[in-house]
């Protein structure tokens, strides 16, 4: 019997010995990992777009550290342990409020991506409507696209308008608002698509600015184009009208250009309200993914509440953000 049971331990303990050296590999990948999101070193092709995914490694960080457990590899225990809380700490302040409840001016905003004015716009209207909304944000907005907005109501609505549509694709943009809207000019160099920008005469106090942001996407070909376009995004002021951010990124909280924006001194609607992990594209044969459609604002403004909405026709969520802006 003492032949057997030695006989039967030994083979386990190679195995157990190249599980241990497999999950300690694993933990390196994830180590990189980490260090490219910590450190802002993600470049190319292959980086930007898998760090987009930085909340799914998350969990299967915790995944790999119970696996490194389960082995006893004492390395890769040390290694999971550290990735989950740096990994932690960059994923779940997203998830809970930061901030009391903001105070001043209402501002109820809607941005969408219109899919190359795929978008129902019949839907558009009926969220305009449904959260009394001031300011519309739209990208990819085509001539087409414009006339059916037109004809759903959007105009009674929102009458004031600084349009930039086209004919195709997503080069369009454009802002439409409960009150007059006066174009500005000259604030910033885009580098991308349309991205007007106007001052919103918001009762009760001096005129807000918004910007519509689309940025072209992080394609193979386009990289560079996408890094230039968030970076000369205007950084949030601190004397003027207050600035807001609304559109279609194409970037997530996890990338370093978009968090180099947010140094400047905006906050994000979403991550402010506990709302920043919910996704809004793609809206396909997959459910969304990442969240790459934002509403910043500098200091002077914050979010009471956001709503992010399924848009019919286009591979964008819909995001609402009830915003309260001082002075």
């Amino acid at each position: 019997m003492q032949e057997v049971t030695g006989g039967a331990a030994a083979p386990s303990r190679p195995r157990r010995r190249w599980a241990g050296r497999l999950v300690a590999a694993v933990s390196l990948v994830f180590a990189a990992g980490t260090a490219v999101r910590l450190g802002g070193l993600e470049s190319g092709a292959l980086l930007v777009p898998l760090v987009s995914f930085t909340p799914y490694f998350a969990p299967a960080a915790l995944l790999t550290l119970g696996l490194a457990a389960a082995v006893r590899s004492r390395t890769a225990i040390a290694v999971m342990l550290a990735v989950c809380v740096c990994l932690a700490w960059c994923v779940l302040p997203r998830a809970v409020a930061s901030a009391a409840p903001a105070e001043g001016r209402p501002l109820r905003l809607l941005t969408a991506n219109l899919n190359g004015g795929r978008a129902d716009a019949e839907t558009v209207v009926g969220l305009v409507r449904a959260h009394d909304v001031d300011v519309l944000s739209l990208q990819e907005l085509t001539f087409a696209e414009q006339e059916r907005l037109r004809a759903a109501g959007l105009e009674s609505l929102l009458p004031y308008q600084v349009a930039r549509p086209a004919t195709w694709g997503p080069v369009g943009s454009g802002l439409y608002a409960r009150y007059p809207l006066r174009e500005r000019t000259g604030l910033f160099q885009p580098v991308g698509h349309h991205m007007p920008v106007a001052e919103v005469a918001l009762p009760g106090g001096q005129a807000v600015e918004v910007v519509v942001v689309h940025p072209v996407a992080p394609v193979p070909s386009t990289v560079p184009e996408w890094h230039a376009g968030v970076a000369t995004l205007p950084p949030a002021p601190s004397t003027g009208p207050p600035r807001i951010l609304a559109g279609d990124f194409n970037a997530t909280l996890d990338h370093a250009v978009f968090r180099g924006l947010l140094d400047t001194g905006y906050t994000d609607a979403a991550a402010a309200t506990g709302q920043g992990l919910v996704p809004t594209w793609p809206m396909r044969r997959i459910p969304p993914l990442v969240a790459i459609d934002h509403v910043l604002t500098d200091g002077r403004a914050g979010a009471v509440a956001v709503r992010i909405h399924d848009l019919p026709g286009s591979d964008h969520r819909a995001l609402f953000a009830d915003l309260r802006v001082r002075g």
